[in-house]
């Protein structure tokens, strides 16, 4: 009885977490407007920051309730997610991914640039103030670099936020970190009831149910015919995954490394990541490759609980 109370409380809070980012993001999003901001630093900052929201709360909680150990394992399991499962659905219900530009002249190299330092951060199976200030500068170049073709004279039409965009911002704020700190309190005590180890959850649900945003979002883009939007998602929240949701929580304490991530899990990321840029090489990810996306989904599931 009490290992499904705590799935419950588990499912509940995450699905808190996913509802109450939404809400916060959109209202970020009214008020930014209000404010003269443009769509585009919008886009890019707001917008883009929000899709990693329910990742960089669950790992902030995860440091400041002593499970250190997730935060790592979530964003790694993220990032695989969002290549293997995000892109490889988005391929398969849109039958071909088209993309209008090539995202090798400057998407692309900002992606191996964010996994690379990852590994090197990490390799010593810890992370460092500076280290987590290198991240973070990491994702302040990538916006600055984002935004910087953005003309200075630009018109921006002005929106009136009204009350509830500030009151929804507060709330929502407030439920994120309920949501993420409920989460991590079930993957504490689901673990130990289980006899699991809490980052194998993290790599599991908690990865897949972060992850879930960017998979609606996809998968709606593919069905109108839009799946490259899919691309910029699976790159946009990687980036920030990796730059964003290990050095800011890594500023609140330090960050517990679990051995299996440098033998496996990073070298998994890590060859995602290479095939992801293979594929996209020619603009177009194809029907079949995202089968093939699936199947490694399916055995990085298949790894992480053969030993459980």
């Amino acid at each position: 009885m009490e290992v499904f109370l705590y799935i419950g409380l588990f499912v509940i809070s995450l699905a808190v977490l996913l509802r109450a980012s939404d809400w916060f993001v959109d209202a970020a999003e009214e008020i930014g407007l209000s404010l003269g901001l443009s769509p585009l630093i919008i886009g890019i900052t707001i917008v883009a920051f929000g899709t990693s929201l329910p990742e960089l709360a669950t790992a902030t909680a995860a440091v400041l309730q002593g499970q250190s150990e997730i935060v790592i394992s979530t964003v790694i399991g993220s990032n695989i997610t969002n290549i293997t499962l995000v892109l490889g659905l988005s391929a398969i219900v849109s039958r071909v991914i088209t993309l209008e530009y090539n995202i090798w002249h400057i998407d692309m190299p900002y992606l191996w640039g964010s996994a690379f330092l990852l590994v090197f951060v990490i390799l010593d199976l810890e992370v460092s103030r500076f280290e987590a200030v290198l991240l973070l500068l990491g994702i302040v170049v990538f916006l600055a670099y984002s935004i910087k073709g953005e003309a200075s004279d630009q018109e921006v039409e002005r929106v009136q936020a009204g009350w509830r965009a500030y009151l929804m911002l507060v709330v929502g704020g407030a439920l994120v970190w309920l949501g993420a700190r409920y989460t991590i309190t079930a993957i504490e005590q689901l673990s130990q009831i289980a006899g699991v180890s809490s980052d194998i959850i993290a790599l599991s649900a908690v990865a897949l149910g972060t992850s879930l945003p960017e998979v609606i979002v996809s998968l709606s883009a593919a069905r109108k015919g839009k799946a490259s939007i899919a691309v910029g998602n699976v790159l946009g929240s990687n980036i920030f995954n990796t730059y964003v949701v290990v050095g800011i929580p890594a500023l609140f304490g330090d960050l517990v490394i679990p051995e299996k991530i440098l033998s496996f899990y990073l070298p998994l990321m890590l060859a995602m990541t290479l095939l992801f840029a293979i594929m996209s090489n020619n603009k177009k990810i194809t029907r079949w490759e995202g089968f093939l996306l699936l199947i490694f989904f399916l055995y990085f599931y298949g790894e992480l609980f053969k030993d459980v």
